[in-house]
């Protein structure tokens, strides 16, 4: 009887310990760092590893967007939600106007909820949707994702056709197109940058700006100069952008410490490869190609009528020996001058110096 009386003490004692096991386990979770948090309940399109070599044989449009550092899960999910809520009409087979696109946004909303919630949440046609990211870490989130359910891995959720693309710099996201696609990146990009300042919308918490992409090229003198004049032209022709003469504009150029490194540093001394990686360099390139299109055009960097920028994009898997840059010409309601030329912030909170930016 002593025995089953000390049986039935150790199993209580067992018990009990479990029901406190189980007491420190949302504590424990708790104590996850944001990372950790962010991390196991968010769900992230994968990388699109063909990218680096469709950006070296053609020109895409896109975004390029800057984010805090360490952030940049947290960031691209913000991104995403952005980009469907922006984006989306521009696409393929999609919304023909945005009055399609606010109707859509009231009937259907991105949210988070855990488990215990997931059956309430969900209704049939969204549970085949989730199934996906039902064992996803601690919770699952249901989403709502346009296009069809054979869409490419690779697509930005809920925003058909768009690819995200594995970069080797911290504090950036790159989202491209397909290249026969051709959205208005600029429009997309004004549009955003117009709800944020009406305060229609919410400002974002980790992305900073976004770079309107539009086309691409290798880092060298032919390219540069036939992507620019085109760019050029096309922004002339545009009868919207009403221009003064002589037009005045400006050029900026970010390299994003490409230049510093080891590939670069080792074959810059001995090849001109690289020479374009030179500011000055590709200052006069740029501003070359303006002339040539724009007969009285002079630099101004206070007040410019049309931006040419110049982008580096430090994209993993790109083969040594080659650099892909970005390019677009922009209004001035798009651009700030000060303390450097570059797109609009999101957010005023936006810190002009860092490293990020």
């Amino acid at each position: 009887m002593a025995e089953d009386g000390g049986t039935a003490t150790m199993t209580g004692r067992n018990e009990h310990e479990e029901r406190e096991d189980e007491r420190e386990t949302p504590k424990e979770k708790k104590e996850m760092s944001p990372w950790e948090q962010h991390s196991a309940v968010i769900k992230l399109p994968r990388f699109d590893y063909n990218a680096p070599s469709t950006l070296l044989h053609g020109s895409h449009s896109g975004f390029l967007i800057t984010c805090t550092i360490k952030r940049e899960k947290s960031a691209t999910k913000e991104a995403i939600s952005i980009l469907h809520k922006f984006a989306r009409p521009f696409s393929k087979g999609s919304y023909n106007s945005l009055n399609d696109l606010e109707d859509d946004n009231a009937s259907k909303k991105r949210r988070v909820c855990t488990e215990d919630d997931a059956e309430e949440c969900l209704d049939n046609k969204e549970k085949e949707t989730a199934s996906a990211t039902s064992n996803s870490g601690d919770g699952i989130e249901c989403k709502l994702l346009s296009g069809s359910g054979n869409r490419a891995e690779t697509d930005a959720e809920g925003v058909p056709g768009l690819s995200l693309v594995k970069l080797t710099r911290s504090g950036l996201l790159l989202f491209t197109f397909p290249e026969d696609a051709l959205p208005d990146t600029v429009d997309i990009v004004s549009n955003i940058i117009q709800a944020y300042e009406s305060g229609s919308v919410k400002s974002p918490v980790w992305c900073h700006r976004v770079f309107p992409i539009q086309a691409t090229c290798g880092l060298n003198e032919k390219e540069l100069q036939e992507v620019v004049s085109m760019l050029v032209k096309k922004f002339v022709d545009d009868k919207q952008n009403i221009l003064e003469r002589p037009v005045k504009f400006a050029v900026g150029y970010n390299r994003r410490g490409i230049e510093e490194t080891k590939y670069v540093k080792e074959k810059s001394k001995d090849s001109n490869a690289f020479s374009l990686l030179d500011r000055n360099k590709c200052f006069g390139i740029v501003a070359s190609a303006v002339n040539c299109v724009v007969g009285d055009s002079v630099v101004d960097l206070r007040i410019p009528e049309l931006c040419v920028l110049v982008e580096v994009l430090p994209i993993s898997g790109v083969p040594n020996g080659s650099i892909v840059v970005a390019v677009s010409v922009l209004p001035r309601n798009l651009v700030s001058t000060k303390p450097r030329l570059c797109v609009r912030a999101l957010n005023s909170n936006t810190k002009e110096g860092s490293m990020a930016e």
